[in-house]
């Protein structure tokens, strides 16, 4: 039967409503009216009727729940309202003393009590009744734009109901994964050989930040609202605006309390500190707010939170089981960590059976011996720590921990860094678990982000003899690769491609790929900026490196030692025979004002921050070093600049120049003219967008 272009997009706008309908019944009210397959039914009807209408596609449509592969950066974005931080309290006693001081200051009043979600702050922004945009909380100042990514969440509503609510306004609340979530993720990250996500705060926060919006929807992340804000807000009291946000569709926690004294909060945190153990999410605390919005105001706030809540964090859940044996593991940088085997504990949700003893200072400090009775705690981590010993339940016949001193894997005697805690495998070249930890470390995400080789398949190519270092991904054989047991073909080919397209991966990225002991992501990234290229960093000397951002003579020496080592030099070679970038890319520079100068940031901008101020200097053509020296041509000095480099400065005659003259040192040179783009007759696709509480 044929249909006109209005009956479809009739049929579309009904659609529309049924299905948002539907979402709100089954993710906000836990209560389905349809099942799972008459609901996919209509999200197929809708999907096809876009297809063929894309113009008449709604940014906010119930077919955005599932996302898509189409990748981007994040946009930084200013918040309308600053999203403050709350201060925090671990003491019934300071929270007595908090609510004191609010009735003192304005009266006897309604406080509202809530659950504390362990999540990630989003804010997002309704106009019109409809969503417009998903920001993380950032620096409180400005965050980032995670619109499409929010749009697949379930429990998020892309359009309000009723009619009632303001034009214009900003809801916050939290993002977080729930346990079932989770441990079904983590259950798939095993099967896959990938490392499993720590807690369920880091997972939510991480998926968040996914580039794939399809990826986020598999995740099955929740959200739940807690904060109005807006300039003509409707109603007079906190718990008003949540009872109101409920009725428009947002998912508003059942677990919210008014108390009228410092007894009733107690009572309320008592309480949950128990039962929140039988919630299917984290919760870390109670977050107390003062009700009314008139008290809010005359109460104010820092410069950091509000002075009208605050958050009571609860305990560290612990336990008491005993101590079976310790197990020792070597990380792909040498360190040695000592794992503590247990007897099975129930603990936060989970049955604990192994925690870390992170070093031997630490087994020493607290006179940690085989057969003790240990409490453990679970303090967000995968595996968790020992926290203390019950003496009293202690063996008359126990005798003192002895530490090893060869290396489990390859007994090679272990070393200690000076001012390190942990013992080390010297060892680098022939210790299997740390090549073997190297390559994965130089596989993952945020490195090469080479797919396919997961810690499985990589021992799998370990044993089969395909793998001997880093530089051996390049040399894969395809035939060799298909042979292999869970492979095929299919799956070899997918991997040679990744591979392939790792050679484009940026060389800020490729440095931390190495696996330099110390030098981490956010070090990596100043090293390639201060330097330019790999080979201007394997020759330079302690001092020089030691002038970078972030960098001291401990990551310095690491460096030096790195580079010094015949291994890794034949390792690099054969990489840079292999094609990957040993060179920064080549920016664009806003003009040529700085070239060739080197400049120290210091202290607090009234415009902008430390981080902009340095990229302004790299936009002009200078270099950012992180300490003052006779190679600097000059400091910009904020507020609260460090005395001693103030010191330094004025001794070494180095020039000190302020904020504004800074500014109109670079605004004054002349604008390098961006290239003519040469017109194309093809049509163009629309472009990612680029970009760098409560």
């Amino acid at each position: 039967m044929y249909m006109s272009r209005e009956q479809d997009l009739l049929r579309m706008s009904e659609l529309t409503k049924e299905l948002d309908y539907h979402s709100h019944k089954y993710y906000v009210e836990n209560a389905p009216e349809i099942s799972d397959f008459e609901f996919d039914a209509l999200l197929r009807e809708l999907q096809e009727l876009e297809s063929r209408y894309p113009d008449a596609a709604d940014p906010n449509s119930p077919t955005q729940r599932v996302g898509c592969d189409l990748t981007s950066e994040f946009e930084s974005v200013e918040h309308r309202y600053p999203m403050q931080s709350l201060s925090n309290t671990y003491s019934e006693e300071e929270l007595g003393e908090w609510v004191e001081r609010v009735v003192k200051e304005v009266g006897d009043m309604e406080f509202v009590c809530e659950l504390k979600f362990d999540g990630t702050a989003i804010s997002l922004t309704y106009e019109n009744g409809a969503l417009s945009r998903a920001v993380t909380r950032g620096d409180g100042r400005r965050g980032d734009d995670v619109t499409r990514n929010v749009r697949t969440i379930g429990s998020v509503p892309l359009r309000l109901q009723g009619d009632d609510y303001p034009a214009l306004f900003e809801i916050r609340g939290e993002i977080f994964m729930p346990y079932a979530s989770f441990d079904r993720l983590n259950a798939e990250r095993e099967a896959a050989g990938e490392p499993l996500l720590a807690n369920p705060r880091n997972a939510a926060a991480g998926t968040l930040k996914q580039l794939s919006s399809q990826v986020v929807a598999h995740r099955g992340l929740d959200c739940t609202l807690y904060h109005l804000a807006g300039d003509k807000l409707p109603y007079t009291t906190h718990m008003e605006s949540l009872m109101a946000a409920r009725r428009w569709g947002f998912k508003i926690s059942d677990n919210i309390k008014i108390c009228r004294s410092r007894r009733e909060v107690e009572e309320f945190i008592r309480y949950w500190d128990a039962e929140r153990k039988t919630l299917p999410y984290a919760t870390d605390g109670i977050v107390i707010k003062v009700n009314d919005y008139a008290a809010q105001r005359s109460l104010g706030s820092t410069a950091k939170a509000p002075r009208w809540a605050v958050a009571y964090k609860f305990q560290a859940e612990r336990a008491l089981t005993k101590l079976q044996s310790v197990d020792f593991q070597v990380g792909r940088t040498g360190a040695i960590t000592p794992v503590a085997n247990l007897d099975p504990v129930p603990l936060a949700g989970t049955i604990v059976k192994r925690a870390s003893l992170h070093n031997a200072e630490q087994i020493a400090l607290m006179d940690i011996r085989l057969g003790d009775m240990v409490y453990v705690e679970k303090g967000g981590e995968i595996i968790p720590k020992i926290t203390g010993v019950e003496l009293s339940e202690r063996s008359s016949d126990s005798v003192p921990f002895e530490y090893i001193e060869y290396c489990p894997e390859c007994g090679t005697p272990l070393m200690r860094y000076e001012g390190e805690a942990k013992h080390y495998c010297p060892n680098q070249s022939n210790c299997p678990p740390q090549i073997v930890g190297r390559i994965e470390h130089f596989v993952k995400r945020k490195a090469m982000d080479i797919e396919g080789l997961g810690a499985e398949t990589l021992e799998l190519l370990w044993q089969n003899d395909m793998l001997h270092d880093i530089a051996d991904i390049y040399h894969l054989d395809a035939n060799r690769l298909a042979s292999l047991p869970r492979l095929g073909e299919r799956s070899a080919a997918n991997i040679l491609e990744s591979v392939r397209r790792s050679k484009e991966v940026p060389f800020e990225r490729v440095l931390f790929a190495l696996g330099i002991r110390f030098v981490g992501e956010t070090t990596a990234k100043y090293l390639a900026n201060h330097f330019v290229s790999l080979d201007a960093i394997a020759h330079a000397s302690i001092e020089e490196l030691a002038e970078a951002e972030e960098v001291g003579s401990k990551i310095a020496g690491a460096i030096v030692e790195y580079f010094a080592d015949e291994n890794n030099q034949r390792i690099i070679e054969s990489l840079r025979t292999a094609g990957l970038r040993f060179e920064i890319e080549q920016r664009r520079l806003t003009s040529e004002s700085l070239v060739g100068k080197t400049v120290v940031i210091s202290g607090k901008f009234a415009g902008r921050s430390r981080d902009d101020m340095k990229t302004l200097v790299e936009a002009h053509g200078g270099r950012n070093l992180a300490a003052v020296s006779a190679n600097v041509d000059f400091v910009v000095a904020g507020e609260n600049m460090g005395p001693a480099k103030r010191q330094k400065a004025e001794k070494l005659g180095v020039k000190i120049i302020n904020e504004a003259e800074f500014m109109a040192m670079i605004s004054s040179a002349p604008q390098i003219e961006p290239p003519i783009e040469q017109e194309s007759d093809s049509k163009s696709e629309a472009q990612p967008i680029q970009g760098t509480l409560f």
